[in-house]
């Protein structure tokens, strides 16, 4: 029997799921968390604060193809992929915590210069771990509804560091009183959780990664195209251009609202910053429990159908948060319960039509190129979101917006949130749809992609 139909096992999934918690604690901390807190806590501007998430996103989608390209043409002991993992684990960690470093100094241009160094250091290590690591989600399973399955294991563990990382934060604010030593704690327990998790994954999923590896080097040679080249006939590949556009679209407008949710609810809404980590953890277990739901559906429907009919709950959302106001704190939460619903649907419908993407781009070319097709997701959406975060800075400076210690905000910073907050993200999910609508691998088509693979398969032998 081929490797490839053998179901995968529990443990496969769990262990795989696993490593996921190795982005999800650092990165969403510094999604929810990071912009409030070099204004607020660090004391650097705005505007310089925005500025510098652009240059660092910037350098770390700079980053993606080419740690992509490199990761495929790697020969190991380990495979392709494992290298990466287990030598940028540590780096991650430290960068990690480093992020939550207030430096002696309110001197703009030092903090500026201190941020900007980790952000380059800690986005170098975060690519040379997740990347490699997301793609063995198509080098462990080429089966349609496998794959599904072993993406709402990684999504599923994405959320559970969400919820987890905000839970923490919840404990550490209302226990520690110090908003230094705050940031500080959580920064540190995310990153040595960072570093850890890899490694239990890569023990996990050694076995099946294995034989995989073996199958592959028996059939597929390893790419000689230059990086230009490999990145052309990526983009020449339509579906490909379809998922680029769904995943940028969802996540763009996702981060987008996380970013600002604490302005939102703080200045907006007059609430504590306790509510910030509770309408969080509201939205990712709501999307947590959807998870399984959305699964099993999966099994009956294409993607593309799961994406249109969880998709536009998060659209409600985005758009009834421009108009809520102080005091509906209830509908506050009812919404955050909506956004989850189609957020759970944004975890794994992009992250599982990429595999099948992979198929067709093999049965083109001949040869498995995982990292450079992942390698330019993540640049995409990285470069993406790193404008979205410069332009979100931009427009709180541009609209007046001063530390919530320093007084009331002005009429125009509050409707600079609101506007960022609801009818933004709201047309970016839009999109997404449109996108979605003519991405073209269904499961029929996929299962003709695997015979001719297979029948290419048995004459190379």
């Amino acid at each position: 029997m081929n490797i490839h139909d053998e179901k995968l096992t529990f443990r496969t999934k769990f262990f795989y799921g696993v490593g996921e918690l190795s982005g999800s604690l650092p990165s969403n901390i510094l999604i929810f968390f990071f912009l409030f807190f070099l204004t607020d806590v660090a004391g650097l501007n705005p505007g310089l604060g925005g500025i510098m998430m652009l240059l660092g996103k910037v350098w770390d989608g700079i980053n993606d193809p080419v740690i992509g390209w490199l990761s495929d043409r790697t020969k190991s002991r380990w495979g392709r992929r494992y290298p990466w993992m287990i030598f940028g684990a540590v780096p991650l960690g430290i960068t990690s915590i480093l992020f939550w470093v207030v430096p002696p100094t309110s001197n703009q241009t030092l903090l500026f210069i201190y941020y900007g160094t980790i952000a380059f250091l800690f986005y170098l290590s975060f690519t040379a771990v997740l990347l490699p690591y997301g793609t063995l989600s198509a080098e462990l399973t080429q089966g349609y509804d496998e794959r599904t399955s072993l993406i709402s294991f990684r999504s599923a563990f994405s959320i559970i560091g969400s919820i987890f990382s905000l839970a923490l934060a919840q404990i550490i604010f209302a226990n520690i009183s110090d908003t230094k030593q705050q940031y500080l704690i959580l920064g540190l327990i995310c990153g040595l959780l960072a570093s850890l998790t890899i490694y239990v994954s890569i023990w996990g999923t050694y076995n099946r990664y294995h034989k995989v590896q073996k199958k592959h080097t028996e059939i597929n040679q390893t790419s000689t195209l230059s990086l230009h080249k490999q990145l052309y006939l990526a983009f020449s590949n339509r579906p490909f251009l379809c998922v680029i556009g769904i995943y940028l679209c969802s996540w763009l407008s996702v981060q987008t609202i996380a970013s600002i949710l604490p302005f939102f609810v703080i200045n907006c809404m007059g609430l504590s910053e306790t509510h910030v980590t509770q309408m969080a953890i509201t939205v990712q277990g709501t999307a947590l429990l959807m998870m399984f739901v959305w699964n099993f559906m999966s099994k009956k429907f294409d993607k593309r159908l799961i994406y249109f009919l969880g998709i536009p709950s998060t659209i409600l959302a985005e758009s009834g948060l421009f108009f809520l106001q102080p005091g509906q704190v209830t509908l506050l939460y009812i919404i955050a319960v909506m956004a989850g619903i189609g957020i759970a649907t944004a975890y794994i419908v992009p992250w599982s039509m990429l595999p099948d993407v992979i198929d067709l781009d093999e049965l083109n070319t001949g040869e498995r190129r995982e990292g450079i097709f992942f390698g330019v997701v993540v640049q995409l959406q990285k470069i993406g979101v790193a404008l979205a975060l410069f332009f979100v800075g931009q427009i709180l400076d541009w609209a007046g917006y001063i530390r919530s210690s320093e007084g009331v905000q002005p009429e125009s910073a509050l409707w600079a949130i609101r506007i960022i907050i609801g009818p933004i993200p709201t047309l970016i999910l839009l999109m997404g749809l449109i996108f979605a609508y003519f991405y073209p691998i269904t499961r029929q088509v996929h299962q003709e992609i695997l015979l001719k693979l297979s029948v290419r398969h048995e004459d190379l032998k």
